[in-house]
């Protein structure tokens, strides 16, 4: 059974992906994986599975990919940096000339300040918490006196297709500016998070990009890049398989937070300090997982019930169970916000609810998730 891991080292999380028992967690490299500081900053390793053939048109059809591939390397890894906290180490995408560095959530953690180092020197510069938004696992961190920056071409995440060409760029177990290659494997998937230090209730991702090209701890926060060298997606998870011991990896499994997506929380979180418009899909209630007689869980028990909201418009009321949302069954919590991530500000949809021992059917139409 495949399960999903990617970690901060001693900061590993674990999650469920699609609501299939698989585990998720990010890839931020803690004190114990990473390469001490400045081991392999002038070093570039290149992961490539480039096909090769003996004749004359296949040999410089594979040199044509070569040099497509160290274009893309060398305009856009500039813009890629090392971010270093008192336990661990990620990576981050410049975002614009004032030193503005889009990253992860959980790379970042509860600190405020941080070293950051640029693939083109061994220079650390200092670093301090522009804003975070835990519930996307997105946040922006502030370099300053750094000389020359070079902001990353953010491209277009939605018109990514699967069998796209992408490259994975980041600092992976410390060793930076590291690239791997690979494809894009699928377009969005939802993945959640547990709960964390950077994350305490969780998080859920939707839209993700799952790609074939290799994420290791340390890679939280880099950039996932097309062949036009723009930045499609944030890698943030790796995948681990369950089911061998020690929950060892389960190579060509990664995910990445859409471009689109991470430059509408860094553009917020720039100019408001926060986020202030999630465009997430809520249905106005707050929940409890509730368990059958068996102890399994079975629905979104509602504790509460936001007044003015969709739920209250449509007649929800505190101790009916959620079994079901737009046809999906909902067991859980967690299950519940999965189904919630893939809907629509101002959708309506079917809820079927528990109600005294009796199922009914109410139409919600859907507000929008608060921000903090």
């Amino acid at each position: 059974m495949a399960t999903v891991r990617a970690g901060r080292g001693d900061r590993a999380r674990t999650a469920a992906w699609l609501l299939l028992p698989v585990v998720l967690a990010g890839c931020t490299a803690g004190g114990g994986d990473a390469a001490e500081p400045g081991a392999a900053s002038a070093e570039t390793s290149t992961a490539s599975s480039s096909p090769s053939s003996s004749s004359p048109s296949g040999g410089s059809q594979v040199q044509v990919l070569e040099d497509a591939y160290q274009q893309v390397i060398a305009d856009v890894l500039p813009s890629v940096v090392e971010i270093r906290t008192s336990t661990g180490l990620g990576s981050g995408v410049v975002l614009d000339e004032e030193g503005n560095i889009v990253t992860n959530a959980h790379v970042v953690g509860q600190e405020t300040e941080f070293q950051v180092t640029f693939a083109t020197s061994p220079t650390s510069y200092p670093g301090t918490l522009v804003g975070t938004y835990p519930e996307n696992d997105l946040a922006v961190v502030n370099v300053q006196g750094a000389p020359d920056l070079r902001p990353a071409e953010l491209g277009d995440s939605d018109a990514v297709e699967v069998g796209d060409l992408v490259l994975a760029m980041g600092n992976p177990l410390g060793l930076s500016s590291s690239v791997t290659n690979g494809i894009v494997s699928a377009t969005g998937r939802t993945v959640t998070e547990p709960p964390s230090e950077a994350v305490p209730a969780g998080a859920v991702l939707p839209g993700t990009i799952q790609t074939s090209a290799a994420i290791n701890p340390g890679n939280s926060g880099g950039a996932l890049v097309d062949m036009d060298g723009q930045v499609v997606g944030i890698p943030t998870l790796a995948a681990t398989n369950a089911s061998q011991d020690g929950n060892a990896p389960a190579p060509g499994i990664g995910f990445a937070i859409p471009a689109n997506t991470a430059a509408d929380i860094a553009e917020q979180l720039v100019r408001d300090g926060e986020v202030t418009s999630t465009n997430r899909a809520a249905l106005g209630v707050t929940v409890t997982t509730v368990a059958d007689p068996s102890g399994q869980p079975a629905g979104a028990g509602v504790v509460a019930v936001e007044p003015g909201g969709g739920a209250e418009a449509a007649g929800l009321r505190p101790g009916d169970v959620i079994t079901q949302v737009d046809g999906q069954e909902i067991r859980s919590t967690a299950g519940l916000s999965t189904v919630l991530a893939d809907l629509e500000v101002g959708q309506t949809v079917d809820v079927t609810v528990l109600r005294d021992g009796d199922e009914q059917t109410l139409s919600v139409t859907l507000g929008e998730l608060p921000a903090g």
